[in-house]
């Protein structure tokens, strides 16, 4: 069995606040179903997780996007994003042409055989979510996601306090 950062906590609970025991518990459940997806996208399509997400976000976009606006949306730098656009672009996914209206700039986007691929692998992707969380009522994930988004704006009011500080 593997031993991961949750179940440490739980062996030895008193040297662990709650609060800390839920953060290793959601990074557990997102290390679990990251992993799957992961291995599940290799296996079925022979692509990765980041590929995968940058041709989601440009699923998004018919028109296309700046190199910057994925990264934005991606989270991640420019030197990552374009090092996946030129993998993508080699293999027919994508297309790249010169901004309009700024020469220096590339807009990007899914070429049609691009979108077909990535639909049915998005398809896909779909039905192994519903599959891990099936063991959820609609209950509970309405609930999980009430309770995950009172999560996520105390972390952001918690930056903010101690952006506010660094000033």
């Amino acid at each position: 069995m593997i031993l991961d950062s949750e179940t440490k906590a739980v062996e030895q609970p008193d040297d662990h606040a709650d609060e800390l025991r839920l953060w290793l518990r959601l990074l557990t459940c997102t290390n679990l179903i990251e992993g799957e997806v992961r291995g599940r996208l290799r296996e079925r399509f022979d692509v990765t997780l980041p590929r995968f997400d940058l041709m989601a976000q440009l699923d998004k976009a018919p028109d296309g996007m700046t190199l910057s606006d994925i990264s934005k949306r991606m989270m991640v730098s420019n030197g990552n994003v374009t090092g996946l656009v030129e993998r993508l672009v080699e293999s027919g996914h994508l297309d790249r042409r010169t901004s309009e209206t700024d020469r220096r700039v590339q807009v990007i986007r899914l070429t049609r055989s691009g979108r077909a691929e990535f639909r049915k692998m998005a398809a896909e992707h779909q039905t192994w979510i519903s599959d891990m969380f099936g063991d959820l009522s609609p209950k509970d994930v309405r609930e999980l996601m009430r309770l995950l988004a009172k999560t996520k704006a105390s972390v952001q009011k918690s930056a903010s306090r101690r952006a506010g500080e660094e000033r």
